[in-house]
């Protein structure tokens, strides 16, 4: 429903997809990294998570500037048409562990679940609040020990690290912090769940990461962009 009236007959995530906001976002020196629709949502159910897109920005201040550009101010009149809600976060890259000893990553052709045209590669993405308040840039003890018991599991099916990042701040939410967003990619939502049904894992969730989470989503992403990690190691 748009603010000045207009009629219109496009559903929600058709207004989204108008508004695209590109000429701006090059304007201040801006791109998309990741943009893609949420096929499932396994943590969370306060909010409904529809779409996640993320944007690199030159500098803490061009994101400042492009909200007073006329094209922008016009473009974004259909995100508000199409978006009953949305939470905006501004983040920063944190360092990717290290592969545990003797576990490195494995060619997605020599994975148990290779990606095919049913089910193509997937990004799984983590929005987390630990309870330790300072834990933004410092993993907490219990999350990495469940970090390295998982990657055990995961790199055999087939996980690359498309970026993890610290928040800096939530620009538009509803009140709650949050400390850390992960974007880890699979060959398959097949291999994904591999991973979160193997015991090993559920153990090390059991001990660890439900000790050291307060509040998370999680969402499995079919992603359309997907840049992210290029655009971490590339200025």
């Amino acid at each position: 429903e748009y603010a000045d009236g207009r009629e219109s007959s496009i559903s929600g995530s058709e207004a989204d997809d108008l508004y695209s906001p590109l000429d701006s976002l090059a304007a201040v020196g801006a791109r998309p990294v990741l943009f893609g629709d949420v096929d499932q949502q396994l943590l969370g159910e306060d909010t409904v998570w529809d779409r996640i897109g993320v944007v690199k920005y030159p500098t803490r201040k061009s994101f400042i500037d492009m909200q007073a550009l006329p094209t922008f101010k016009e473009s974004h009149k259909h995100k508000d048409a199409g978006m009953a809600s949305t939470i905006v976060m501004g983040t920063r890259p944190i360092a990717q562990p290290e592969s545990p000893p003797g576990h490195v990553p494995v060619d997605w052709a020599d994975v148990p679940h290779p990606p095919t045209d049913d089910d193509g590669p997937i990004v799984v993405v983590h929005v987390l609040r630990f309870h330790d308040a300072e834990a933004a840039h410092t993993t907490p003890t219990h999350m990495e020990q469940y970090q390295t018991e998982a990657a055990k599991v995961s790199l055999g099916h087939g996980l690359r690290l498309n970026g993890w990042f610290a928040v800096e701040g939530t620009i538009i939410g509803d009140g709650r912090a949050w400390h850390q967003v992960r974007f880890n990619e699979f060959p398959s939502k097949a291999a994904f769940m591999a991973v979160v049904t193997d015991p090993s894992s559920l153990a090390a969730q059991k001990d660890h990461r439900e000790v050291a989470i307060a509040d998370a989503y999680t969402m499995i992403v079919r992603a359309q962009v997907n840049i992210l990690n290029d655009s971490i190691t590339t200025p």
